[in-house]
């Protein structure tokens, strides 16, 4: 795949400039963390060549002065909240993510939990982490936060919040997604860090939307794109044009807290030591793009997902109209459609030549590749299989797995399963595959070519079922679907 984005540069320029904002401070930071941590996927999609574990790799060169904190808004406990893009609740997000950062040896202070007010839910989240040895702090709803100023520099506003105990120089608060409550941690431990006489600081590590590149930049409204469920619209930061006459982009949500936020800095400090929202971050993604045109491309893409996705969530009963409505603006900015992206056509014609689900996949040097529907395969698998050969130089007449093991297969989940569709899934044939591969040459060598679909692109004709979706995914293939059924049923799974 064609590489937009100089990950090793970046990792080199991001961490300095992290320990430079820690040197500015004192000796103490605490930084607010946007976006994943460990797998940024979109950041990967955009910024072709910008790594999925990037972030986590650059905390990695400070492991030595860093920790972790880690906040969750009790009402999305309460509320069951879950993370879209790998379908587990929030707080199994947080056990999650300790899992991985203790694995890779960073020191973790605890979990905060954010806006407490004994929800059940947050009360016995609670008490399993706990058990589970794990420290839990309480930071509570402070009314009128955050307009009423006077209460929340008070010693009943932070200051009824529990002090998380902290040692090292970088203290970075993250969370598993937005409205964790990330920003309002930060100023609450600088509140009593400054009462507690340490000198500490804050900035924000957010690498969307990217700072120094134009407003109407592609990878800056794929970021649009990303956040329409959060209304979040990119902006030129008033602010840091007024202090020192140069055009920077943020988003609103920065913009419109700034006053607010330095306020609270003047209120604690005495002063503020920022001039801008764009002076809080500490972001080089812009510094590390090589090739404008491929992330300029990548981004397109990216939009058309995003407007398939919301398209598939509105047939699945979801009101999402306002995000159509809005991706199809910037889809209008941008001047694509969604047969720009190039897998789509062949899809839809291979469905409309054979009247049944079809499935076509761009790959990496822009070959494409289709799949239709058969009594033995669905159209994704038939598509897998064929992309596979295609990418091992594989005859399409190669039989890949035989019919002979495909039919006992069939047999296991209609008789005895009680499957009503006798077609393979995807993860079904894989494995078909990987035993096949065992006594097949050319099955072993389909095999050894599945991480070149990595990155590919690839469009069905209808909703794929949930368990292709996830092989897919893991096999890093971008799907986009059609927002149609196969069957008229109500419920699919």
């Amino acid at each position: 795949m064609k590489i937009g984005f100089d990950n090793d540069k970046y990792l080199k320029m991001q961490s300095a400039c992290i320990k430079e904002r820690i040197e500015s401070f004192g000796g103490k930071l605490y930084l607010e963390f946007g976006g994943k941590i460990f797998d940024d996927y979109h950041a990967s999609r955009v910024l072709p060549g910008f790594l999925p574990d990037s972030k986590m790799k650059m905390l990695l060169e400070l492991r030595d002065e860093a920790e972790i904190i880690i906040a969750i808004n009790a009402n999305d406990i309460e509320k069951s909240k879950v993370r879209g893009d790998i379908g587990i609740t929030y707080e199994q997000d947080i056990l999650r993510l300790t899992d991985i950062y203790s694995s890779f040896g960073l020191a973790i202070c605890g979990v905060v939990m954010t806006q407490y007010a004994a929800q059940p839910s947050a009360v016995a989240f609670e008490q399993k982490l706990q058990k589970l040895g794990v420290r839990v702090y309480r930071h509570y709803t402070i009314e009128g936060y955050p307009a009423n100023i006077p209460l929340i520099v008070s010693d009943n506003g932070f200051g009824k919040n529990d002090y998380i105990e902290t040692s090292r120089s970088l203290v970075v608060v993250t969370a598993p997604g937005p409205g964790s409550g990330k920003m309002a941690v930060c100023l609450s431990q600088l509140y009593h860090e400054h009462n507690r006489g340490v000198q500490a600081g804050y900035a924000k590590f957010e690498t969307f939307p990217i700072w120094n590149l134009p407003l109407k930049h592609p990878v800056n409204l794929a970021y649009e794109a990303a956040t329409t469920d959060l209304n979040d619209v990119n902006m030129i930061d008033p602010f840091h044009l007024e202090a020192y006459g140069e055009t920077t982009v943020n988003y609103n949500r920065d913009i419109e807290i700034f006053p607010v936020l330095n306020t609270i800095f003047e209120r604690i400090f005495g002063a503020s030591p920022y001039k801008s929202p764009t002076d809080m971050g500490v972001n080089m993604a812009g510094n590390c793009i090589i090739d404008d045109a491929v992330c300029c491309e990548a981004s397109h893409q990216e939009v058309i997902r995003r407007y398939y996705k919301a398209l598939v969530a509105a047939k699945n009963g979801e009101t999402v109209q306002n995000e159509i409505l809005s991706l199809e603006l910037l889809m209008k900015q941008l001047g694509v459609t969604a047969t720009s992206r190039r897998c789509v056509q062949p899809a839809l014609d291979a469905a409309k030549k054979t009247d049944a689900p079809a499935a076509a996949m761009e790959l990496p040097d822009g070959r494409i590749v289709t799949g239709k529907t058969s009594d033995l395969l669905g159209a994704s698998s038939a598509l897998l299989l064929n992309a596979l050969k295609a990418s091992a130089n594989i005859r399409e007449d190669i039989d890949l797995v035989s019919p002979v093991v495909i039919g006992p297969i069939q047999d296991l989940k209609v008789n005895h399963l009680g499957n009503k569709n006798p077609r393979l899934h995807t993860d079904e044939v894989l494995l078909a595959l990987s035993i096949s591969a065992a006594t097949n040459p050319t099955a072993e060598k389909a095999m050894q070519a599945l991480s070149l679909l990595r990155g590919c692109e690839l469009h069905s004709t209808v909703i794929l079922a949930d368990v292709d979706m996830h092989t897919f995914a893991k096999l890093g293939v971008h799907v986009t679907c059609e927002p149609m059924r196969q069957s008229k049923a109500l419920y699919h799974k």
